[in-house]
């Protein structure tokens, strides 16, 4: 079974501050909309619904550490406080927001008093285990969800690529050697038959002459 410790605190806290919205004894009252939770503090929360968000918060504190005060749950919630120049220093929160929100939940059946161990407070009671818990066990569940489509399309991606094939090994042709195209020679000019026709003609015409 899954608690509280297997859910992100954040997650947690928003979905039970949802859920505790539909709970009737859970009502933020009229002066939550302007006050600050603290003396260190400069400015009221900026959420409307933060009244909701501490209850969740305070809640869970609950759960991890009963049992437990309202002075320990001050120091909790509590913070340093800008002085200018001087020094900051550590104030307490609010105790009266703290005090409120404990006995709405304690009024729904979600806390009860502890009077027989040696730190006195506020302890979950089996119906404030079971709300935190169901609510961590549908987060846990969404995350697992998310993380099974995370795989599947991881595997699918895989599937889709194709293996890549190993290069084919080019045959490398042995280039031939070009044949250089053959220049055809003129067939020299016998000058000697050339000078001799060239002789005998000159003959010729000197007899005539003659």
């Amino acid at each position: 079974m899954t608690t509280i410790y297997n859910a992100d605190p954040s997650e947690l806290i928003e979905k039970s501050s949802e859920e505790l919205k539909k709970v009737e004894s859970i009502k933020a009252p009229e002066w939550a909309a302007f006050v600050k939770t603290g003396v260190h503090k400069e400015r009221p929360p900026l959420k409307n619904d933060w009244w909701y968000m501490r209850a969740a918060s305070i809640l869970r504190e609950v759960y991890r550490h009963g049992p437990i005060g309202v002075p320990k749950l001050r120091t909790k919630y509590g913070g340093k406080k800008n002085r200018g120049v001087k020094k900051s220093h550590f104030y307490k929160g609010s105790g009266n927001i703290i005090r409120k929100i404990v006995q709405q939940l304690e009024k729904e059946g979600f806390l009860k008093k502890d009077l027989k161990s040696l730190h006195k407070g506020r302890v979950i009671t089996e119906k404030g285990k079971k709300f935190l818990d169901e609510i961590a066990g549908k987060i846990s569940n969404v995350i697992q969800k998310k993380e099974v489509k995370k795989e599947e399309v991881k595997e699918n991606t895989k599937k889709e690529v194709p293996k890549q094939q190993a290069p084919k090994q080019v045959e490398q042709k042995e280039t031939k050697t070009e044949k250089k195209p053959e220049v055809k020679q003129e067939p020299k000019k016998e000058v000697k038959q050339e000078e001799k026709s060239e002789q005998t003609e000159k003959k010729e015409i000197t007899k005539k002459v003659q």
